[in-house]
């Protein structure tokens, strides 16, 4: 096994490679994929000791199994985090990380863009349990202040917001939530763990979808909750463990082998839209772009202040609306229609009338996801051939 204090001594990429690892008596080289749901004790006593207080070993699935404690550990070193729980998907993680410390009379304040499942969860599922919200322009940095009352038990923000990508000053919510003694939850799924690190600028909590680019081939559903060693083993564990949302073997196994290359991918990922990004800017076909690597970005400068790169996805409006952009989707020759992002492949969908559909039209015009608006997820292709195709459908060839 990883002797976890070398591990942290380690630059990303070896941590990446070589964190956590777990060696059968076989000696892999390669992490072994561990297919079981349960565990043989040697006696009575061991399994007494397994499942007393601090007992140390595996004991069912459901709890945890050698491929997803190799993959927490290693996205804890990842990130810079004490500990992680990994779960069954994003969306587990969302909600895992909310209710595992949320009861009847909390408060949650929320950014007002966020992934339309996320907005199901605070505005529709918590009310059920008696836990109100409060939704908050993004900029707007007296309404965090006044949002956060002392019943506000945790503040959940994306930053790059799905899918405007619209910015939040991550440092001044979080001085926010601790002057109120609430927790900051951080989605930072759309600037990967590369090019953003939450923990650093105060957040409590950081949460992913592993299925976007840290799986980064459109293979696995998964997410992961990582903060401290007391939040993860005290609430969220318990939590997980108890209701069920655990990741299987097999996609622990693969995503932890996604990790060796992440650094390189998302390395090309982000160099590629930043270049597309600029392209597009100077299409006259375009409305807008928005990316947090222009200039032209409205919180430009919080992106440079914390991001170290623009990240992956771009969002860009089509003048003529929600026929335009159908036109010119249906036009792409090598860049695919699919709602999911952090692929391999570069992808596009229309937020309004996929993603976010189920928000409705008043609310989207609220929060900017207009009729013309398109998500760009950039993948691994040349960058010219991605170009090129986004050309010619721009004009209709």
């Amino acid at each position: 096994m990883t002797d976890d204090a070398d591990a942290k001594d380690w630059n990303l990429a070896t941590r990446l490679v070589r964190g956590g690892t777990l060696r059968s008596g076989f000696g892999e080289t390669s992490e072994a994929l561990f297919l079981n749901s349960a565990y043989v004790y040697a006696s009575a006593e061991e399994a007494e000791a397994r499942f007393s207080a601090g007992g140390k070993g595996f004991k069912y699935g459901r709890y945890s199994h050698p491929n997803l404690q190799m993959l927490q550990d290693r996205l804890a070193l990842m990130e810079g985090a004490e500990a992680c729980a990994a779960v069954a998907s994003g969306m587990a993680a969302v909600f895992a990380a909310m209710m595992c410390q949320l009861k009847a009379g909390d408060h949650v304040v929320a950014n007002r863009v966020i992934f339309s499942s996320c907005q199901y969860i605070i505005t529709q599922v918590l009310p059920r349990f008696g836990i109100t919200y409060t939704l908050v322009g993004g900029q707007d940095y007296d309404e965090w202040r006044s949002a956060i009352t002392p019943a506000t038990r945790c503040v959940f923000i994306e930053t790059p917001a799905n899918p405007t990508l619209e910015l939040i000053d991550i440092a001044a919510v979080a001085e926010c939530c601790k002057a109120a003694g609430a927790r900051l939850i951080v989605d930072n799924v759309f600037s990967t763990p590369l090019a953003q690190h939450p923990l650093e600028l105060g957040a409590d909590i950081v949460i992913y979808s592993t299925t976007k680019h840290i799986d980064g081939q459109g293979r696995t559903l998964g997410g992961a909750i990582l903060g401290s060693r007391a939040f993860i083993d005290e609430e969220a564990m318990p939590f997980c463990r108890h209701t069920g949302p655990h990741m299987s073997h097999f996609n622990a196994w693969l995503i932890l082998k996604s990790l060796e290359t992440l650094p390189l991918r998302v390395a090309r990922h982000c160099g590629t839209a930043a270049a597309i990004a600029q392209w597009l800017e100077a299409q006259p076909q375009v409305a807008r772009v928005t990316y947090p690597g222009l200039r032209s970005h409205p919180q430009y400068a919080v992106a440079r202040k914390q991001m170290n790169s623009g990240g992956p996805l771009i969002a860009f409006e089509l003048k003529g609306g929600k026929k335009a952009a159908f036109a010119f989707m249906n036009r792409l020759k090598i860049i695919d229609i699919s709602n999911n992002f952090g692929d391999a492949k570069t992808l596009i969908t229309h937020p309004a009338s996929t993603t976010h559909h189920s928000l409705g039209r008043e609310t989207l015009q609220r929060i900017g996801i207009g009729e013309g608006l398109i998500r760009l997820s950039v993948g691994l292709e040349d960058e010219a051939d991605l170009i090129k195709d986004l050309g010619q459908a721009l004009r209709g060839e």
